[in-house]
């Protein structure tokens, strides 16, 4: 009789650690230490030097566990990025994007450049404004005369269900080394972080960078991608108004490597349609449902 297998996802990577490949002492250390304060904790992020962790838990990615009874439990797949941070290794996507778009290597990088302005009223007299958006990356070529640059933006995945401390809570407990199943469900939430967070920033910021006749290029890795429906590409940079740098994860010795995966060039247009994955309903199937629901309250 085949065993049913259960699967759930949780921590994939912590400050920069592979769960798995982390001991059962190490990970109650840790748990222990989330648990005893509300304060970020006084770590580094290994992915951006010199500075500390901003993300609290510092969970830097989740990944699927499953097990089946008398089974260890094992991690199944790659991980998924829940902190942008993660993408910053090495510096690989500005290297990336220098090349692709910057034709340069040694891309120069402005971080959080301002881009929305909200005039006030106290302001207006004096010309002054107020960023209300910003892109996450301005890359500058290093040896142009003139000023030859293009935009970048970050988008990790949020998860929804259960809170980490679930999981902290169960690690604080004495277990033998292996892999402990997840206490609690949880879920990457691409519905969340695709239409509702970058969509948003692309409708605002793409159409007026791509009149400066500029390019934005995109970073997410290979799971968020592969959450798109339908997306077109375009062959020539030339016809592109959104550059999507894919990344993916390679195994090592002592955890994961960042790596690079695809690129492609795209629209607007098909972006937008690609991230609301869907197409609206006919009218007749949209009445249908109105025809079937039961009213909640008639006035």
């Amino acid at each position: 009789m085949s065993k049913t297998k259960k699967s759930r996802y949780s921590i994939g990577e912590w400050y920069g650690l592979a769960f798995d490949k982390m001991s059962a002492l190490a990970r109650r250390g840790w748990a222990e230490r989330e648990l005893a304060s509300d304060d970020l904790i006084d770590n580094e992020c290994p992915f951006r030097a010199g500075t500390k962790c901003n993300k609290k838990g510092g969970v830097c990615s989740l990944r699927l566990y499953e097990y089946a009874d008398g089974e260890p439990v094992t991690g199944r797949g790659s991980p998924v990025a829940t902190c942008p941070n993660r993408f910053l290794e090495n510096h690989l996507i500005y290297r990336w994007a220098g090349e692709l778009i910057l034709r340069t290597e040694h891309p120069k990088v402005l971080a959080e450049i301002g881009f929305l302005k909200a005039l006030r009223p106290e302001s207006q007299k004096t010309g002054g404004h107020d960023f209300v958006g910003k892109i996450d990356n301005v890359l500058l070529h290093p040896d142009k005369p003139e000023l030859d640059w293009c935009a970048l933006e970050i988008q990790a995945v949020y998860f929804s269900g259960m809170e980490m401390r679930h999981e902290y809570e169960a690690l604080r407990q004495p277990t033998d080394d292996g892999l402990p199943f997840p206490a609690a469900q949880r879920r990457p939430d691409w519905r969340s972080s695709g239409p509702k967070r970058l969509l948003p920033q692309l409708q605002t910021k793409v159409p007026t960078i791509s009149r400066w006749g500029k390019k934005m290029a995109v970073v997410v890795d290979e799971p968020f991608f592969n959450s798109l429906v339908g997306l077109h590409p375009v062959e020539e940079l030339s016809n592109s108004e959104i550059v999507w740098l894919v990344v993916g994860y390679e195994e090592t010795g002592s955890g994961w490597k960042l790596c690079r995966k695809q690129v492609v060039l795209t629209t607007l247009e098909s972006s937008v349609k690609a991230l609301t994955g869907g197409i609206p309903l006919s009218r007749e199937a949209f009445e249908e449902q109105l025809k079937a629901q039961p009213p909640q309250l008639i006035l």
